[in-house]
């Protein structure tokens, strides 16, 4: 054990040092060398989820799969490539168990954001598709994610039929990106919501907790190639009340419509925030 710990460690540090130095050449260079780390440790952390949720199963509690493999990786990419994300109203991710948090969906960095934000006992959903990719896709089946399949109907109730269950049964949590997929956004806005967050609170009669992650296009800009360093707020708002909604059309679009408003007038609240440039 000590003998891989000491390659990873090893590999790590030439890592972040090599990714230094290419930092220095150019913004290009500086591009694909943190997406080529951030690429290789979520495969290293991926792994480490693999036994960690095993592990974690054998002894009864792979509720905290998730949130140990989630720390694990914004330990290791956030310094690589010095960029931070600063949580704001921090205790209302640990306040009430279970909710559904809901977050805004930009990009690939998003992973680093939930290495940040994710609180214990709660699951992530997430396309079915990512189920068979190697390494993450095997972490992820493992440690409880909530796989839904949008071009199957029934399938996905059936998906948040068992999310409820466990909800009810083991007060685990679930993160939603209600976007449905990322937006790439460079301005301040979101795209339309899903309503499959909001049917599951109100089936579950769990509260909804919105989280807002900060504009981030000044450090990852994928049509640019720029991936700078910097800080990106992160904000846990209020939470919205779902007991005694029955589920009716009108209570989930009234819902949605609240859930979204005051998300997206807290981003825009938020700006654009300035990234630490290297040249």
């Amino acid at each position: 054990m000590f003998y891989y710990l000491s390659i990873f460690m090893a590999v790590y540090a030439l890592l972040t040092l090599v990714l230094a130095l290419l930092g220095n050449v150019s913004k290009i260079a500086r591009f694909g060398a943190r997406i080529m780390t951030g690429y290789i440790l979520m495969v290293v952390c991926a792994l480490y989820g693999v036994v960690a949720s095993i592990f974690l199963r054998v002894i009864g509690n792979v509720g905290i799969a998730q949130w140990t493999v989630a720390r694990a990786f914004t330990y290791t990419l956030g310094p690589a490539i010095g960029v931070e994300f600063v949580m704001e109203n921090e205790e209302g991710m640990w306040s009430d168990r279970p909710v559904v948090f809901v977050g805004n969906h930009q990009s690939e960095l998003d992973v680093l954001a939930l290495g940040r934000i994710f609180p214990k006992y709660c699951s992530v959903s997430a396309k079915s598709s990512l189920k068979h990719m190697p390494f993450l896709g095997w972490f992820m089946a493992l440690s409880g994610t909530i796989f839904i399949d949008r071009a199957n109907r029934q399938s996905a109730l059936t998906a948040f039929d068992n999310a409820t269950k466990e909800m009810k049964t083991r007060r685990q949590s679930v993160w939603i990106f209600p976007e449905g997929t990322r937006s790439y956004a460079t301005t301040t806005t979101m795209l339309p919501f899903k309503k499959g967050a909001f049917h599951l609170a109100v089936q579950a009669q769990v509260p909804i907790v919105p989280v807002v992650i900060q504009n981030y296009s000044h450090i990852l800009n994928l049509k640019a190639l720029s991936f700078e360093s910097g800080k990106v707020r992160v904000k846990v708002l209020s939470k919205v009340e779902t007991k005694g909604m029955t589920g009716t059309k009108e209570e989930i679009d009234g819902l949605v419509e609240k859930v979204r408003t005051m998300m997206v007038t807290e981003l825009e609240a938020m700006g654009l925030g300035d990234s630490k440039k290297n040249n």
